[in-house]
């Protein structure tokens, strides 16, 4: 038998006759009640109400409402309203409409008279310097635009004449500088700089022999040496032989009244030591200088008119002094060198870029050295024949019937150089490759 007890819950409580489900039915009906006595007191409430219009509504007409009656005579507060609302929608509705019309208006009024816009200037490019910060990978790719750019200047300078060359750097003289960044880049790498070996010869010789003695530098009557640097690029040759003059003429007596003049020559003036000129035209006078360089510059295709300037300017028993890239000189510049009396050839070297230096004796020169011990380049050294000895070989040449084929010679060098300049086979551009 089931029995109730305190606390405890059963479910589905309503569908079992137990204890206290009595009094909840209680509960819910006086609930219930309570609710329908509510209820009638709003309907008589409302009664009432309804009542209370219905006499009011005469006298409401008798003080001039404008309410419309039905056909029978009788209003009601409920159409009244109605009316009410529907009229204030269409007075609502007829404002918005106007409203929107004028607003359109004002647009069409303003799109017509424009207004002059104040010019927006833009805005330039931030500078990228050496204090603005870039992370690695802004700093590499950086690098390679500033890598292929070098390389495009550099084809560009291999690949056309010095003149052509000179006018593209005053147009855009930033090339000078960007091709000048990429190549002390390229340097850098390299085991020696050609710049530094030059200076370090210059130095050697000024210190071990006297000015035109036997294996000293070269120099006018007076003993004054005259270099001319073509091709300098920054002038560092300039810089760092001025230096060294400047500290021997405070060490030693000897040196005191050591006179050294170097003219910078290239295709835009970078600093104060450098004169802007085509090194095939520089602006010194006959054989005005005793020392002429070209480190790693004969980039033009016309090189060989470079030589003949320094051929100019040379005075009797100067000194040319050339560095240029080995991978310049073919394989068919290989060959056995001559045996001439009046060259200081080095048997080892005189292989090395024979073509390129018989071309150069069709020029006037006479050979002296080369050096190839270094890896990147090889060094070449000619000097400016006097009188008396082109006298004495020219004899010499014609007592071997020589002399008619060493012009015959000359003349098909130049034939040479008009059909295909020389820039493109005598010595091949250095191009570096594309990546």
């Amino acid at each position: 038998m089931l029995f109730q007890v305190e606390g405890w819950k059963l479910k589905n409580d309503k569908k079992i006759a137990l204890g206290g489900v009595k009094d909840k039915k209680k509960k819910n009906k006086n609930k219930d009640k309570k609710k329908e006595r509510s209820g009638d007191e709003q309907h008589s409430v409302g009664h009432k109400d309804a009542q209370h219009d219905h006499e009011e509504q005469p006298a409401k007409s008798k003080k001039g409402d404008k309410t419309k009656q039905r056909d029978d005579g009788v209003d009601t507060h409920e159409e009244a309203s109605l009316k009410d609302k529907k009229k204030r929608k269409r007075d609502a509705a007829e404002s918005d409409s106007i409203t929107h019309k004028r607003a359109k208006a004002i647009k069409q009024v303003a799109s017509n008279t424009t207004t002059p816009k104040a010019p927006v200037e833009p805005v330039p490019p931030v500078p990228v310097t050496t204090q603005t910060k870039l992370t690695p990978l802004q700093q590499k790719m950086m690098s390679k635009l500033s890598g292929s750019r070098f390389r495009w200047i550099n084809e560009q300078l291999y690949t056309i004449t010095s003149e052509e060359a000179l006018k593209l750097i005053k147009e855009q003289p930033s090339l000078f500088d960007e091709y000048h960044e990429g190549f002390k880049s390229q340097v850098s790498s390299w085991p020696e700089n050609p710049v530094d070996v030059f200076v370090k010869q210059f130095e050697t010789r000024l210190l071990s022999r006297n000015i035109n003695a036997p294996g000293g530098l070269p120099g006018t009557r007076d003993k004054k040496i005259v270099v001319a640097d073509m091709g300098c690029g920054e002038a560092q040759f300039s810089a760092d032989v001025t230096k060294f003059v400047q500290q021997q003429r405070k060490k030693s007596k000897k040196y005191k009244n050591l006179d050294v003049e170097v003219h910078s020559f290239d295709l835009k003036k970078q600093n104060d030591r450098i004169t802007v000129a085509d090194i095939k035209n520089v602006p010194l006078e006959d054989e005005s200088a005793t020392i002429v360089i070209f480190c790693l510059a004969l980039m033009g295709t016309n090189f060989l008119d470079f030589i003949k300037e320094a051929y100019r300017i040379l005075q009797p028993r100067g000194e040319l002094w050339i560095a240029e890239i080995k991978s310049r000189f073919s394989e068919k510049q290989t060959g056995k060198g001559g045996n001439d009396e009046f060259e200081q050839e080095d048997a080892e070297n005189s292989t090395v870029g024979k073509e390129f230096v018989d071309a150069l004796k069709l020029c006037g020169f006479f050979h002296k050295s080369t050096d190839n011990s270094n890896k990147m380049f090889t060094r070449f050294e000619f000097f400016k024949p006097p009188q008396d000895i082109i006298d004495e070989r020219r004899a010499k040449l014609e007592r071997k019937r020589r002399f008619i084929e060493e012009e015959s010679e000359k003349e098909k060098l130049e034939n040479k150089r008009e059909v295909k300049p020389e820039g493109q086979w005598l010595l091949k551009p250095c191009i570096y490759k594309r990546r």
